[in-house]
């Protein structure tokens, strides 16, 4: 699976590899109870830019240990 900006965050909540990542880059969501309501319209993209994540890192890390 290739992960971007439009990803959705329902798409990788569940996976653990994925987790470590966002812990990683201090990911907001993971521990928020409102966000488990919207995950499935929550964006990758849209929630770096609200918390001030670097996007690009943080997508490229995803692919990299996702996708070997």
């Amino acid at each position: 699976m290739k992960i971007t900006k439009k990803t959705k965050l329902s798409k990788l909540i569940d996976d653990k590899k994925a987790q470590k990542v966002l812990e990683k880059y201090d990911f907001p969501c993971i521990s928020c109870p409102h966000a488990r309501l919207e995950m499935e319209i929550l964006e990758l993209g849209s929630i770096c830019e609200m918390y001030g994540i670097d996007s690009v890192k943080l997508i490229k890390e995803l692919n990299e240990k996702l996708n070997k």
